[in-house]
């Protein structure tokens, strides 16, 4: 079973957009996990322009479903996410002005620095994934780290699916069958939605989890938020 897990950066941009607290993330946060989500997501940025910090503390105190804080692992990251002890962290390498994730991490490259943080958040008994390319090089370096996870960037996906679904899903068929052998597990999330997640879902051995925020909460724009969840879940199960 593929678990859903939603990203709330976004009700955290409408909420800020008139410097109050409507909606309120809490609130919208325990109605996503009643309306049937198993999980959410926040990516707090250091401008703090849609998560704040602080949100990370409230959610943890307030919901009963797991907690997934990605970003990239500052000093000021690593300590909120230690104190907090989120059920999981992802590792995304975004620059600090960056719209929106946009490339994995390179886990050869950065093989030092990343198995020093993740041995700190499993000290904390804290699930680390790591936000990678679909790439066997990373996935593999991704293991050697000793991460839990990799989350897969389905941003490329997404893109070709369009107009080549077939091609679009190649590498990540090879990643899954890879993570499947070599004994990690699989994320994914990036631009997936209700036209390209169903396609995605089936091909892919062993998917523990998705991640989705934009296009689930834009839909629900159109269809509401609790008939776009289910949508989704339709389609995961």
């Amino acid at each position: 079973m593929t678990k859903l897990s939603v990203n709330i950066n976004k009700i955290a941009t409408l909420r800020n957009a008139r410097g109050e607290d409507y909606p309120n993330l809490v609130k919208t946060a325990k109605n996503i996990i009643k309306f049937g989500a198993e999980g959410i997501t926040i990516h707090p940025r250091p401008d703090e322009r849609h998560i704040k910090y602080s949100d990370a503390y409230d959610l943890k105190q307030n919901i009963s479903t797991e907690l997934n804080i990605e970003g990239n692992p500052s000093k000021k990251f690593i300590n909120m996410v230690c104190e907090v002890k989120p059920d999981q962290v992802t590792l995304v390498p975004d620059e600090s002005d960056a719209i929106t994730s946009n490339s994995g991490w390179d886990t050869v490259k950065n093989f030092d620095f990343l198995k020093d943080v993740v041995e700190e958040f499993k000290l904390n008994s804290i699930r680390v994934s790591i936000f990678i390319d679909p790439d066997s090089k990373m996935l593999e370096g991704a293991k050697k780290i000793n991460s839990d996870r990799v989350e897969l960037f389905t941003g490329p996906y997404a893109k070709q699916y369009i107009n080549d679904k077939s091609n679009a899903i190649n590498r990540y068929i090879d990643c899954s069958e890879i993570a499947n052998k070599i004994g990690i597990e699989l994320n994914a999330g990036h631009d997936l939605n209700q036209q390209n997640l169903e396609f995605f879902k089936n091909n892919i051995v062993n998917l523990k989890e998705v991640s989705i925020g934009h296009a689930l909460i834009s839909e629900s724009l159109y269809f509401g938020l609790e008939s776009t969840i289910k949508s989704y879940l339709k389609i995961l199960n």
